[in-house]
């Protein structure tokens, strides 16, 4: 079993991986209200961990990063046409960035 980075300085990612990593910006009402403090939310690849997370926000975005929290969103159960369905897990990410290092979500990467 492959022991996992825990420092961003030791993770070594390529370009299509960062891509991977970082799916989507998450634009709700709460992720909204952290872009206040300096937060942006991301929907992430399950398998990431914190440092690669970090590493590509870092180098797609060119931001400094302060902190990186995780969490992983269980998929609901829905109907459709009276038939049960269910909704995949996915992973978020709120990531800090440093003073003044704000990112726009609005704008393509």
């Amino acid at each position: 079993m492959s022991m996992r980075p825990y420092n961003a300085s030791q993770v070594k990612l390529s370009r299509e991986r960062m891509y991977e990593i970082i799916r989507r910006p998450l634009v709700t009402e709460k992720s909204t209200l952290g872009s206040q403090f300096g937060q942006v939310t991301f929907v992430v690849d399950l398998s990431a961990s914190k440092p690669e997370i970090k590493v590509a926000v870092e180098q797609l975005f060119d931001r400094k990063v302060k902190a990186v929290n995780t969490l992983r969103q269980k998929g609901k159960v829905k109907r459709f046409r009276g038939r049960p369905g269910r909704r995949s897990d996915f992973k978020k990410a709120v990531v800090t960035f440093e003073d003044g290092q704000d990112v726009d979500v609005t704008q393509g990467v």
